[in-house]
């Protein structure tokens, strides 16, 4: 079985992206695993090993970033459960360690070359289509990586989506699954409706409904509670005026720019790894009995497709596209740049195995004029100094606004202007003050109750401001008046549905037992008469289509089944099911889309009886 999961698990790494990394790093905390320190005590035991509470903490912040992230600027974190933080990060951590615990007892594994051939594939770490080292530093840099933590974060990804993808791609299922699946997502239904819309017109309330409710519901007629702020804003674009570049470190920037253009270099190789089958003397007899064969005149590329076992490359005559230094083992770099265009390496031992490299080309930088690049570099540069200026003058906003008792001293300092907000509500306002951060401290004990400045509350990456209360308005009860049409409405619509549900009821109940005949109107009703119709039909509700479909098969031909239904307005449905069609034999290619489709769901279920299993066998202990 391990086998075919392996056979089956092949073609993921080709079909990884950083964005499919980036997205299980953030709702695990994966990445936290490289940043803890030895010191830190455990958090919880996997079968002897250790998740430390460092692990645990970063996972913790990564999930409430992530969340807070993806859930939008609306969203009070403080409505974040930290024991539910916790417990999930904690589930999450112990579910990845026993499923890399899982892949390397089943001998999970793939080269280092096929992992270098997925970074040099990943779009991510391209420019203009080719790998750019420093658009992968600069890329895994704003991750939070070094190279080395990079390869072992995607390492580690590799192996736990090679071993879902294996156990899914090991699911089948049998003829009489599919034919048995096939008769019930292509089965028909003959069925027809009676609509009985809630009159609203007939429905009556009183006066004293409608203040019984009122008193009843009082804490439901409360104005919000608002607040009133003054602030002063802060704009990282107002210092690009106040700042300005000299020639000569326009032309400092310039060199170093050009300085760092690199040739790209484009290999080809033929690995034979040292592994299990092959130790080290027969893996390099390998290769050299290969080098052989292409110093007799065979051609590269077919014997890198008959021998090489960089999966990545091996389809491609060996063939790993361009790239500059610092990408591949320092072994087999030395060796491609003391290549020529066309040559053969001798065999070159890596990390990875036993080499023979084909420089296939050499692509010279372009190097661009200063005047294509002096207004690039004139706002690099600028950036850099306005940068430091921000960060400098809201070091200083914070220092004045914490010790002033209003916002008119740190206003004057820095000259800046007093704004005030309109009046607004925990669940915010417009422009500035639908801002979480700042509904946030508005609402805070400090900024409330207190009367103090706020800290600066960062907006976005160019705007920082600090507020203060200027007014708060408690809630207050809203008058009867002011309500009492909205309390009405609601009464009139609750009593004409509840009117029409009753009447409803009676008749199915009569059609149901035989006591009301079936005609083709209905208490002034006509029914509405369909055919055929499928699971997913379109123009009919789907809570009708849901109800249908799950309704018993009619006892014969003249013994419908009923049921009933209210929608969302009101209305009062009488379903009444008429008969259901064996669908025909389903096609060649419905059989193999309903395979594919109960296979995946197959190996999906596979897959959590999987890590149930390694969950039940695990001694797991937390502390």
């Amino acid at each position: 079985m391990l086998q075919n999961i392996r056979d089956n698990s092949q073609g993921w790494i080709a079909k990884t992206i950083i964005g499919v990394i980036v997205a299980l790093m953030a709702l695990t905390g994966f990445d936290a695993i490289f940043r803890a320190t030895s010191t830190s005590q455990d958090a919880a035991k996997v079968n002897g090993e250790e998740i430390t509470t460092n692990e645990l903490s970063q996972a913790v912040d990564m999930q409430r970033r992530q969340l807070i992230q993806q859930l939008g600027k609306d969203f009070d974190p403080a409505l974040l459960d930290d024991k539910m933080l916790h417990d999930a990060a904690l589930k999450g951590l112990v579910d990845r360690k026993l499923l890399l615990q899982g892949a390397a007892d089943s001998k999970f594994a793939f080269s280092e070359a096929a992992l270098d051939q997925q970074i040099l594939q990943t779009p991510e770490f391209q420019v203009d289509g080719k790998f750019s080292a420093d658009r992968f530093d600069q890329v895994i840099r704003q991750l939070g990586f070094s190279r080395l933590q990079f390869r072992q974060m995607l390492t580690q990804e590799m192996l736990i989506g090679q071993l879902r993808a294996g156990l899914a791609g090991s699911a089948f299922v049998t003829d009489a699954q599919v034919d048995a699946f096939a008769r019930l997502e292509k089965q028909t239904r003959d069925f027809a409706t009676l609509t009985f819309k809630a009159d609203i017109a007939a429905a009556k309330v009183t006066d004293d409904e409608v203040k019984a409710h009122y008193d009843e519901h009082a804490k439901e007629f409360m104005s919000p509670e608002q607040v009133v702020l003054d602030y002063i804003e802060l704009k990282k674009s107002s210092f690009f005026d106040q700042v300005a570049v000299k020639d000569a470190d326009l032309q400092a920037a310039y060199q170093k720019e050009i300085g760092n253009l690199a040739e790209q270099r484009r290999a080809a190789h033929i690995l034979i790894e040292v592994n299990d089958k092959l130790n080290e003397a027969q893996a390099k007899a390998k290769v050299e009995e290969i080098q052989q064969r292409l110093a007799k005149g065979e051609d590269f590329a077919a014997l890198a497709k008959e021998f090489s076992q960089d999966p990545g490359s091996s389809s491609k005559g060996g063939d790993l596209g361009y790239a500059g230094k610092g990408v591949y083992d320092p072994a087999f770099e030395k060796a491609l740049y003391d290549l020529k265009k066309d040559q053969v390496s001798v065999p070159v031992r890596s990390d990875y195995g036993w080499h023979l490299i084909k420089l296939l080309g050499v692509e010279a930088p372009s190097v661009p004029s200063f005047a294509s690049l002096k207004d690039k570099l004139t706002h690099e540069l600028k950036s850099q100094q306005v940068e430091q200026r921000f960060v400098d003058v809201t070091k200083q906003l914070e220092d004045s606004a914490f010790e002033a008792s209003d916002l008119v001293q740190p206003a004057q300092e820095l000259k800046l202007k007093v704004q005030t907000t309109a009046p607004f509500g925990r669940e915010g306002g417009e422009g500035l003050t639908s801002n979480r951060a700042v509904i946030q401290a508005a609402f805070s004990p400090e900024v409330l109750e207190e009367g103090s400045n706020s800290a600066p509350l960062e907006l976005d990456p160019e705007t920082v401001v600090v507020v203060r209360m200027k007014e708060h308005r408690q809630p207050e009860q809203l008058p009867l008046e002011s309500v009492a049409s909205s309390i009405r409405a609601q009464l009139i619509k609750n009593h004409a549905t509840e009117a029409v549900k009753t009447k409803g009821a009676e008749l199915v109940t009569g059609l149901r037992d035989g006591k009301i005949a079936l005609a083709a109107k209905q208490n002034g009703q006509s029914w509405k008469v369909l055919e055929a119709v499928t699971r997913s039909q379109e123009g009919i509700d789907p809570v009708v289509l849901q109800a249908l479909f799950r309704m018993p098969k009619p006892l014969g031909k003249d013994k419908p089944s009923y049921t009933s239904l209210t929608l969302a307005d009101g209305s009062f449905v009488v379903v009444r099911l008429n008969g259901v069609n064996e669908a025909a034999a389903p096609t060649a290619d419905e059989k193999a889309q309903y395979r594919r489709f109960l296979a995946s769901r197959a190996g999906q279920q596979d897959f959590a009886a999987y890590r149930a299993q390694l969950q039940s066998k695990a001694k797991i202990t937390r502390y």
